[in-house]
């Protein structure tokens, strides 16, 4: 018999509910048999005959019960099953064993953080930019304001593509700050360069491809194509960047970072520059730039991008990761329309769209000129502190015992020691003093280089200089 508890919180209709469907699952109510009428029911839990009738819908609707115009409300016909006791209670399905997902997620917690995750007093990180509170001031007022200005239509699904302003926005820049002349329809948004390389690897490779990468290199880069079952071969690097001629002959796509190399800090030169892409357009490869930081350069103005002289074999990558915040997760691709239309179909299918408020504050943000004084404002930062960085190195002796490279451009240098030398040693030295350096090691792939990636974003000028003559003091 069912009854009410007048001091359960539950609504009634609810109680009863589950009152019967206990009593339906445990065989209390046999299948085939015939429930008590509503107007009957009602009368002796002593509710409305309407609540019953919630209940008897609920049930009938849930598959519980089965009803004919002439045979009444009976209990489903369906095999009872005992719940499962301590005894024979299992966890469910075990994960499938993935070895390969497991060794690079552990690759690349060891190349973003270090294998040692204590807190540093002055963290060398080459991984994250400089904000400060006009960003924070700025980004929230660009997100109030595309708050207000939104309206019902903005939440539907959107442009596989992205948002439309917002790739107009990027275009100009492209055009303006870059020397990349190309439509909208040329332009793919996505949440990251880990995003970007993955979506490439699904639209236009396949299984099993063989893809060219730098070593030392972008880890990330690396690990998705990887993950992706391509066939990652290392080339190495020089002073002059990539070794052309070291490209694997069956390569169909080559990843590449010639503004400033990711890891040594290297500009690619010229003549390779040339060499690579000829080699591209003869052989029908793709190029991915990956231009994540040469818009801070100490030297004259950005080098001229490889897509803007071959845009037709180059998928361009661009990140607002080190522009403005890793946080934002906006990015995108650039490309030929044929290319880019491939990629966006891929992303319509396993992606959708990126998020809408994010892509409309991130709009609002370059429009209302927040970005470009960011950029100028941060440009300033770096600078200050590239110098401070160069001149510690110098001063301390470092320079003298090891060679530094890199200096030209972007957010990092590298300090590099003899093949012979322990960096691991040194980095959990300096750790263990307080002072966290990144060893060249995670990312290389074959080469045997050593060193330090060493970045200045997020330290001042008066910790980097304590840093580095600490650190010289451990290691001379």
């Amino acid at each position: 018999m069912m009854k009410v508890i007048r001091n359960d919180k539950r609504p009634i209709w609810q109680q009863l509910l589950d009152q019967a469907i206990h009593n339906i699952t445990n065989g209390i109510w046999a299948p085939g048999e015939l429930l008590i009428p509503s107007r009957e029911l009602a009368h002796m839990v002593g509710v409305s005959r309407s609540t019953i009738q919630i209940v008897y819908e609920e049930l009938l609707s849930r598959g519980y019960t089965v009803t004919s115009r002439r045979g009444g409300t009976r209990v489903s016909h369906w095999k009872h099953v005992a719940k499962p006791t301590n005894e024979n209670m299992t966890n469910g399905p075990t994960p499938p064993s993935l070895p390969l997902l497991d060794s690079a997620v552990d690759l690349l917690h060891d190349w973003f953080r270090g294998k040692e995750q204590r807190k540093a007093d002055i963290d060398f990180s080459p991984h994250e930019p400089y904000l400060d509170g006009q960003f924070q001031k700025n980004w929230r007022q660009s997100l109030l304001q595309a708050s207000a200005d939104m309206d019902l239509s903005s939440w539907a699904y959107g442009n596989p593509y992205g948002f439309t302003p917002l790739r107009e926005e990027i275009q100009r820049y492209l055009s303006l700050e870059r020397g990349i002349h190309i439509q909208t329809n040329q332009i793919l948004l996505t949440s990251g360069a880990q995003h970007s390389i993955d979506l490439i690897a699904q639209s236009l490779l396949a299984d099993g491809d063989t893809v060219s990468v730098e070593d030392p290199g972008f880890p990330a880069a690396w690990m998705a194509m990887k993950y992706r079952r391509m066939n990652v071969v290392p080339v190495p690097v020089d002073e002059y960047g990539l070794v052309v001629e070291r490209i694997h002959p069956q390569s169909k796509l080559i990843f590449a970072t010639p503004s400033h190399q990711c890891a040594t800090g290297v500009v690619m030169s010229e003549p390779r520059r040339q060499q690579l892409l000829h080699k591209a357009v003869q052989e029908r490869l793709w190029i991915i730039e990956d231009d994540y930081d040469s818009e801070f350069r100490y030297r004259g103005e950005p080098l001229p991008t490889l897509m803007s002289q071959e845009p037709n074999n180059t998928l361009y990558l661009m990140s607002f990761s080190k522009m403005i915040a890793p946080g934002i997760r906006i990015s995108s691709i650039v490309g030929s329309s044929e290319a880019i239309a491939q990629l966006a179909r891929v992303q319509e299918l396993t992606y959708r769209h990126l998020p809408i408020m994010d892509q409309l504050t991130l709009t609002h943000f370059i429009k209302n000129g927040h970005f470009m004084r960011h950029m100028r404002r941060v440009k300033n930062v770096y600078r200050r502190r590239h110098e401070a960085m160069t001149k510690a190195v110098m001063t301390s002796g470092l320079g003298e015992r090891f060679t530094l490279s890199g200096v030209e451009t972007g957010l990092h240098m590298l300090l590099e020691a003899e093949e012979s030398y322990d960096e691991e040693a040194v980095t959990m030295l300096a750790l263990r003093e307080g002072i966290r350096v990144y060893p060249l090691g995670p990312y290389c792939l074959e080469s045997k280089r050593k060193g330090w990636v060493l970045g200045f974003a997020k330290v001042d000028e008066a910790s980097i200089d304590q840093g580095i003559h600490r650190l010289a003091k451990l290691i001379l």
